[in-house]
């Protein structure tokens, strides 16, 4: 090799006294090797400092170095948060981030989803939810050799295949809470019914009144979409009630916010008139006046591991992180019910 000149996988080869094929599989991580040969060959990539192009490195696995987060969410901020977590992850590496919306009441999902991987042919896809419920989703996946992270509320894959939050649990903490400011019409705006974290949400919601000593009241639940308007919406529809609720639980800020513009609209005094919690811990959640006491859920943390899942290689140490729980955070939007 001549002096200046950059190193390549031919010199790798002739100094590490094995094949070009078996340079390449050591580069490209490939289980086919003894310890002995990989660590051998990698001695040899950093004594001479050789890198690995990463267009070449593609070709040979017939994957492009893209890392795709495949979606059907209405959350813009959800989305921001696990592409920071991401992109975390993928610094100073050769993986770039694709973000890929679907439609998941559309009849032909399954056959768009095949469509894509074939033309991307990401490395990885991070099913982000409620996308990640979809079973068929992930069995495209493993019939396409694409390693796949699912994002949940809920346990719906293997451990290695996951990362989930502990929405039921950390929901229960947040409206005992409330409950115990002496709350006792805790009304629930929920997010769509065809949702896991729904589900986890509003079960979170029904544990804690049980534990509170109180009656499940449909008259204080009603559905929202997850968005602001929704969240104005579904609380516009509580205030109207016969018995109006002294308390809101909202299954994400945004509906959580809404429900607080709202209240405004009524000249309904937060948190004196009406106390307001949230789920996400959102910069807005924040901002907002009076600040919004919230659950943090740990998206950030959640696409960074899920990331760093999908490039994880044979023998790095596993990533055991596939439970990240979340936490009530409070602030200025609760406080005990007006005296009746």
């Amino acid at each position: 090799m001549d002096q200046g000149d950059k190193p390549t996988i031919n010199d790798v080869a002739r100094l590490a006294k094995v094949s070009k094929k078996t340079v390449s599989r050591v580069i490209n991580n490939s289980p086919q090797l003894s310890d002995k040969t990989r660590k051998h060959v990698e001695s040899v990539i950093e004594e001479i400092g050789f890198v690995p192009n990463p267009q070449a490195r593609a070709l040979a696995l017939r994957r492009n170095f893209i890392i795709a987060a495949v979606h059907d969410n209405p959350n813009a901020q959800f989305l921001v948060n696990v592409q920071k977590g991401v992109l975390e992850a993928l610094e100073g590496t050769d993986f770039g981030l694709l973000v890929q919306p679907v439609n998941r009441r559309s009849p032909t999902i399954a056959q768009d989803f095949r469509d894509f991987l074939e033309r991307q042919r990401p490395y990885g896809v991070v099913l982000l939810p409620p996308i990640s419920e979809n079973n068929e989703l992930a069995k495209i996946c493993r019939e396409f050799g694409v390693r796949y992270i699912r994002m949940a509320s809920a346990k719906v894959d293997k451990p290695e295949q996951m990362v989930r939050s502990n929405d039921r649990d950390a929901v229960r903490q947040a409206v005992i809470y409330i409950a115990q400011q002496g709350h006792k019409r805790i009304a629930l705006i929920e997010g769509r019914r065809n949702s896991r974290s729904a589900l986890e949400r509003r079960k979170g919601y029904e544990d804690a009144l049980g534990q509170a000593g109180l009656a499940i009241n449909e008259e204080l639940i009603e559905q929202g979409g997850y968005t602001f308007d929704s969240g104005v919406e579904a609380a516009l529809k509580l205030f109207n009630k016969a018995s109006r609720p002294t308390a809101i639980f909202a299954s994400n800020d945004e509906m959580a916010i809404g429900a607080l513009i709202a209240a405004r609209r009524k000249g309904i005094e937060v948190p004196r008139g009406l106390s307001i919690v949230g789920f996400d811990d959102t910069p807005m959640a924040n901002h907002v006046w009076p600040a919004l006491t919230t659950v943090r859920w740990p998206i950030v943390e959640m696409g960074r591991i899920a990331a760093l899942k999908l490039m994880a290689k044979p023998d790095d140490p596993p990533i055991s992180e596939s439970l990240l729980p979340s936490q009530l955070v409070t602030r200025d939007s609760v406080a005990p019910p007006p005296e009746e």
